[in-house]
């Protein structure tokens, strides 16, 4: 396949454009700053703002599909927004450019712990990501109105770190997926495998859902 990554150079991004590389695609960055991309001979970087649809479009004109991992900056407030505005652009493009194939990385914060009660809206979730992460969750909201693409939002367990790539994974749609600790938990490189699997075979068409390990 010819994948566009918006976010290719980022902590998610760049494991995806790797399991992705890996697996024969050939992928296609999509950057503001392209020249500021990870080397690999194996990414083709195209500069194009995310904000910018009509920009957007021109450079994923021609692909199968959009994976975006935009991120944000999240020491600075005033950039949460951009998740909302982001996702509005994408889905503008992507109907420019022909392309009815999209995953989305999203946040934990949406995911239903309770009935009728999401992870962001909980005691426990911290403080000093609450605001961000409530701005993630309006971006799934988005999605969740657009019937027109085939899109598809992966929420990472509640902890995304750097870890081993195990392959050993199970995954959820609404409610987190919990180890037998009770610990929701899954490495950036476990969280690739299961985008790139979502991507080559679809099992999520206009539905969110999430990964985590058991054990």
């Amino acid at each position: 396949m010819k994948i566009a990554i918006v976010g290719a150079n980022g902590k998610i991004g760049s494991r995806i454009s790797a399991e992705a590389i890996g697996r024969g695609h050939s992928v296609t960055g999509i950057a503001r700053n392209p020249e500021a991309g990870i080397k690999n001979e194996n990414i083709k970087w195209v500069k194009a703002d995310a904000l910018d649809s009509d920009s957007l479009a021109s450079a994923i004109k021609g692909h199968d599909a959009l994976i975006s991992a935009f991120g944000i900056d999240w020491s600075r407030p005033e950039t949460y927004p951009l998740f909302v505005d982001v996702s509005i652009s994408e889905i503008a493009a992507l109907k420019r450019a022909g392309i009815k194939r999209m995953i989305v990385v999203g946040g934990a914060g949406s995911l239903e712990v309770a009935p009728g009660k999401q992870l962001v809206d909980t005691p426990q979730f911290p403080e000093e990501w609450r605001a961000g992460a409530n701005e993630q969750r309006k971006s799934l909201e988005v999605f969740r109105k657009e019937n027109d693409l085939d899109w598809t939002f992966f929420s990472p367990a509640i902890i995304i770190e750097p870890g081993p790539r195990t392959g050993r994974f199970r995954l959820g749609k609404d409610n987190p997926v919990f180890d037998e600790k009770g610990n929701s938990i899954i490495s950036y490189d476990d969280y690739a495998i299961a985008l790139i699997d979502e991507l080559e075979n679809p099992q999520f068409i206009r539905q969110r859902f999430t990964i985590g390990y058991e054990r």
